[in-house]
Order: structure tokens, then C-alpha cells, then sequence
């Protein structure tokens, strides 16, 4: 929601208005100095919007602002030419409205399109939030980064490597939106309040790595593809199985971390709905975006998130750091998931990631069963996630 600067406010003024926390304000409009407010700049508040109210009759600005449980002034934010004597039914005010209710549904496939509808708004109310484009698919989709938080350390987490493993995605995106709304209302998660973990930690969040994948698995192959697919997929129309980006590579098998062992034991040999590692690493532009981000960022702990098995995996090569045991003890008890050391596996990106900068990384098998996991699983395995964030954030 956006208001006018009037003579006299500040953001800490808007911080006791709307009641929000001023950081969030103040994040949500980054190019404006908060000590050199301009009378009749626009400034975000984030976490509300706007809403068309029409007089009706016996209606005041004290009762409006009653019933909504809003401060008075908040309304002459959003209408500076109101005249509080002189209101006519049937006039058109606006009103601000909180926004409580999640933008994120898990209850329904989620494909790349829905991803960027879930955004845009998220973005249109949380300004706060700032998303990145550090890389793009095979078939040229945006690989997003969500960036968000004042802290020193990055705390990373990806969804959806593997198209059929998508219902990660959604996860994740509840999960940060279960977050900033947290923040905007003070409400705590699970007895935790949020706004000191947005203080601490900068987040960086990429929710869907293989868009090209994920959209193959829900929708069947784009046109100017399908022959070449059908074939890939051994004559099948079903694509249910496909783990692999859109050309056949399993991006979670391309990285240089032992990379040949995989390469040499891996079946199949050529590009296949899942486990083809490539003909060499770092070939994939969904991988080498994946690469790149993390040497930028330099996270202090990754944290990816796979389908299925109810346990995740926290040691690579005997190179983890003793923080990460520590860590791996908190997740078990927040998720009740089993917590293994050591699989034998090579080329993935926690192990990559440990491989290259020895600080802790895990891969989460989220849910059991047969991938892809039915989406009537979401609510157990958010539930068990939610802990899961939180504890990243507070360790």
C-alpha cells in the first residue's frame, strides 16, 4: 500500500500508525532516505492494502477506523482531502486493509506460472521482499531468487531440482510466507518471535530451480520439444517419473564434487528422465546459476529440499564442520525426520557446497512415498518443515 509523506511524518511515525515494525519500512522503500522525508513522496507500507469503501449512512471516520481497528490517521494517510465533516453517503474513500490471510496455497499443482503470480503479489504487499534474477532454464524461464533480511549471515534454501519433486516448491513458499506475515503482525511462530531472526539473517531463497522440469511433470511437453521428449521418455506420454531439467541432465548430479564417480557409475549414459549426470559438470545454465549464486552470496548454511524418505543428509567426505552435527540434532528434533551423516552419493549441490566451502549443508527428503507426492501430503510435510526454517534461522 502506498501513502503521500505529509509535513511532519516519519517512518517511525508510520511504524506506530500501522503498527508494524519501522525495519520493514524502511526496507520496503530502500531508495528513501528516512531523515530526509519529501512532502508528497510515496512511500510503501508494507503488509496492507488498499481497499474502495463506500459511505453508507451513520458512518464516521472514528467508527471506520473502530470497526477495522485501525488508527484514525491512517485513514487520512490514505485520503489527505477528506473531510471527516462532511462525508456523503455513497461517497468513495479508501480504507487500509491488513492482510492476514496467505497468498501461498499448498493445496494445488504448482507450476511455474503460479510461482510468478505468488510473486508478484507477495511482492506487491511485502516490499520488503526483493526478488532476483540470477540465471535462466533451458528454455529461458527466470530462475528467481527471494532476498530478504538485515543480518550479516545468509541462511540459503532451494525447492524443486528435481520437476517431479515440486511439490517442494510450494512448501517453501508458504513457509516464507508464514514468515513475513509473522513479521508485519509481531504474532510469534510456534512461541518465536520473528522479527529478531529478520534482524540476524539475510535469507536467500530460490523456490523453484528446474521451471522447465517442473512444468513438463504437470503439463506434458512444450510443442517445439515433443517429439524429441516422447523419445527421451521411451515412447511415454506420462512424464510423472521425469527428475532430470528439459534436456535430460539431473541437475542435482552436476556438480564438482566427485563428479566422475557419478559420471562413470551412473546408468543411463546419455540424456534420460532422471540420473544423467552430463558429459561433464557445470554444463546446465539452471546448475551453473545455482553455482554462481552461492559464491556471490556466500552462505553460512544451505539448505535444499527434495522428495522423499522422511530424512535428510548432512555430512559429505568427512568435510562438514562440527557446527553442522549440532544443527543436524535441532532438525531431527524440530521434524522428527531421521538424521544420516553419510549416503553414498557424489555431485550434489549440498555436497558441492560443503565440498567447495566446508560449512553446513543439508538435502531434505521431504514426505514418503512415490515421487511425485500426492498434494494431500502438503500440510504434514509443511508442518514439519515449519520447524525446520525457524531452527535454521535461530541456531
Amino acid at each position: 500500500m502506498k501513502v503521500q509523506v505529509r509535513p511532519g511524518d516519519t517512518f517511525w511515525l508510520y511504524s506506530q500508525l500501522f503498527r508494524i515494525p519501522v525495519q520493514l519500512i524502511e526496507d520496503s522503500n530502500p531508495h528513501v532516505l528516512p531523515t530526509s522525508l519529501m512532502v508528497g513522496q510515496t512511500i510503501n507500507i508494507p503488509g496492507f492494502i488498499a481497499e474502495e469503501y463506500m459511505i453508507q449512512q451513520g458512518d464516521t471516520i472514528s467508527k471506520l477506523a473502530k470497526e477495522r481497528n485501525l488508527a484514525i490517521d491512517t485513514i487520512f494517510l490514505l485520503n489527505p482531502n477528506l473531510n471527516p465533516n462532511r462525508l456523503q453517503i455513497n461517497d468513495r474513500i479508501l480504507l487500509p486493509r491488513l492482510v492476514t490471510d496467505f497468498v501461498v496455497d499448498g493445496n494445488e499443482a504448482y507450476d511455474f506460472g503460479k510461482l510468478e503470480k505468488d510473486l508478484h503479489r507477495l511482492v506487491e504487499i511485502y516490499p520488503f521482499l526483493k526478488v532476483n534474477r540470477i540465471g535462466d532454464s533451458v528454455l529461458g524461464k527466470p530462475l528467481y531468487e527471494i532476498e530478504m533480511g538485515r543480518g550479516n549471515r545468509t541462511i540459503h534454501f532451494n525447492a524443486s531440482f528435481h520437476a517431479n519433486e515440486w511439490i517442494t516448491t510450494p512448501v517453501l513458499m508458504r513457509l516464507l510466507n508464514e514468515f513475513i506475515v509473522s513479521l508485519v503482525r509481531g504474532n510469534p511462530i510456534r512461541g518465536i518471535f520473528t522479527l529478531p531472526l529478520y534482524n540476524r539473517n539475510r535469507l536467500s531463497i530460490v523456490p523453484m530451480v528446474n521451471p522447465d522440469g517442473v512444468d513438463l511433470v504437470l503439463h506434458g511437453p512444450p510443442e517445439e520439444m515433443k517429439e524429441e521428449l516422447i523419445e527421451m521418455n521411451k515412447g511415454s506420454l506420462d512424464f510423472s517419473g521425469w527428475k532430470a531439467n528439459i534436456r535430460g541432465v539431473d541437475l542435482n548430479n552436476q556438480y564438482p564434487a566427485y563428479w566422475e564417480i557419478e559420471k562413470k557409475r551412473k546408468e543411463p549414459k546419455s540424456p534420460a528422465p532422471r540420473d544423467y549426470p552430463g558429459d561433464e559438470p557445470l554444463t546446465e545454465p539452471e546448475v551453473m546459476a545455482m553455482a554462481d549464486l552461492a559464491q556471490r552470496k556466500q552462505f553460512a548454511r544451505l539448505l535444499a529440499f527434495h522428495t522423499q524418505g522422511r530424512e535428510f543428509y548432512w555430512g559429505y567426505e568427512n568435510l562438514e564442520p562440527p557446527e553442522s552435527e549440532v544443527l543436524a540434532n535441532e532438525f531431527a528434533k524440530v521434524s522428527g525426520y531421521d538424521s544420516v551423516r553419510y549416503i553414498d552419493s557424489h555431485a550434489g549441490y549440498k555436497d558441492w557446497f560443503i565440498y567447495i566451502y566446508r560449512r553446513p549443508g543439508f538435502t531434505f527428503e521431504l514426505g514418503y512415498g512415490v515421487n511425485p507426492l500426492p498434494i494431500t501430503q502438503f500440510p504434514q510435510i509443511y508442518d514439519e518443515m515449519l520447524g525446520v526454517f525457524l531452527a535454521a534461522l535461530y541456531m
